[in-house]
């Protein structure tokens, strides 16, 4: 039997029958019925590209990146493991993870120039706009970025950003603190030098907690890719035009900006602070089914399960709280959760809990203040926004993204004299 789908365009009485692959059909097959298009805001049901990046089935709760489930990753590797994954296809070897290693750690200083911009803004400004100027002006300090079609460059900039992302965020950190920039310790390990170039004050060698490290290790693997997410597609959107990498994560952080994508873990926060108490839960409970409240942190547009980095991170939580004690706002969360995972109300929509949950207690506890949450995922971000820009960038069938829109405005309309208004 041909995989294909026949459409009768009952306008004309004709019949069409278009090829499926992969469970989709192409859209421009349709413009054989009668020149169709298909309208689908937000692309709820349209796949923009092939990727071999990540895949998620939402219904079961599985995510991997590259075949290989984000529990394995989370609980064996190191963010620079899983990041040369992302961007090679394969797990590294000791000697290749040793070199790649090297390769990143030697890129995380920032040239002077970037520093006095950071300098520049308001003592309040917040860490997103400072991330996002500051990725975008890397561009025109690396302009040898555009030659996108050399893999050798290509390498040496997502190199460099993976390197540059975390100093660039800590001094936006130090700067909305009043506090002087602290330049990376080469000697340390990625997650422990982006902790010591936070908080380190005058000690010689800013000692981190490993289990501080590793919570911070595996909530950066969990953020590191996740399928044609807003900001994903804003980075492949934007590099359709065959920009440097620095503007299209610049894009990329700009769609994480937005409260609706990145800010979902400081929503939950502030939900658990106006319960205020497990006493409160159920009063809170009803409102929510009345709409009167929103339940924040449950729910997910492509998971219909268990959010599988949920249960993840619900585990760091615990090494967390060991060392910098329990968030009296736990007690609230886990009495939350355990009563909508009960109640048939919640399990008959599917509202489990996500990865934005717990992720903001763990934040909170490591005592980032909520604006950086946002800088946070956009630095486990880097790695899938550009493994899913170096797919784009190779990709032959790809094309500068621009789609179709239906017009609803006048036409035609004689221009009216400036009197006769």
């Amino acid at each position: 039997m041909t995989d294909s789908l026949t459409i009768r365009d009952n306008r004309t009485g004709e019949e069409h029958e278009i090829e499926i692959v992969d469970g989709t059909i192409r859209a421009a097959d349709l413009k054989k019925v009668g020149g169709l298009a298909t309208y689908d805001p937000g692309f709820v049901n349209t796949a923009s590209c092939r990727s071999a990046v990540t895949f998620i089935d939402g219904d079961e709760g599985i995510l991997e990146y590259r075949g290989y489930p984000i529990e394995q990753l989370a609980e064996h590797s190191t963010f620079l493991e899983v990041s040369y994954l992302l961007l090679n296809g394969e797990l590294p070897t000791s000697d290749q993870l040793g070199q790649w290693t090297h390769d990143v750690t030697h890129h995380t200083f920032l040239h002077e120039n970037i520093k006095g911009l950071m300098t520049g803004f308001r003592y309040d400004a917040h860490p997103m706009g400072m991330l996002m100027s500051s990725v975008s002006a890397l561009s025109t300090f690396y302009p040898d970025a555009s030659d996108i079609a050399d893999p050798a460059n290509r390498y040496l900039q997502t190199t460099r950003m993976i390197a540059k992302m975390p100093t660039i965020g800590a001094f936006a950190y130090r700067h909305s603190q009043g506090k002087p920039y602290v330049y990376p310790d080469n000697e340390l390990s990625y997650c422990a030098n982006f902790l010591s170039m936070l908080f380190k004050m005058s000690e010689p060698t800013y000692a981190a907690d490993e289990r501080l490290v590793k919570a911070l290790e595996v909530l950066f693997i969990l953020h590191a890719d996740h399928e044609q997410n807003c900001s994903t597609n804003a980075v492949r959107s934007v590099g359709s035009s065959q920009v440097d990498p620095y503007s299209a994560v610049a894009a990329g952080i700009g769609a994480l900006y937005g409260p609706l994508h990145g800010g979902a873990n400081e929503a939950v926060l502030k939900m658990l602070r106006r319960i205020g108490s497990t006493d409160n839960i159920p009063g809170f409970i009803a409102g929510v089914k009345e709409g009167k409240e929103k339940l924040m942190g449950f729910g997910h547009r492509v998971y219909k399960n268990y959010d599988p980095r949920a249960k993840i991170i619900k585990k760091a939580c615990d090494d967390v709280f060991e060392v910098t004690g329990i968030n009296p706002l736990l007690e609230i969360a886990l009495e939350l959760e355990k009563i909508a995972l009960e109640d048939e109300y919640f399990v008959s929509r599917k509202l489990y809990p996500n990865v934005d949950f717990y992720s903001g207690l763990i934040y909170e506890a490591l005592q980032f203040p909520p604006e950086m949450f946002t800088v946070l995922f956009a630095i486990g971000r880097t790695p899938g926004w550009l493994a899913q820009w170096q797919e784009l960038v190779v990709d032959k069938e790809q094309k500068i993204a621009r789609p179709k829109q239906i017009y609803t405005g006048h036409r035609t309309r004689d221009f009216v004299p400036m009197g006769q208004r």
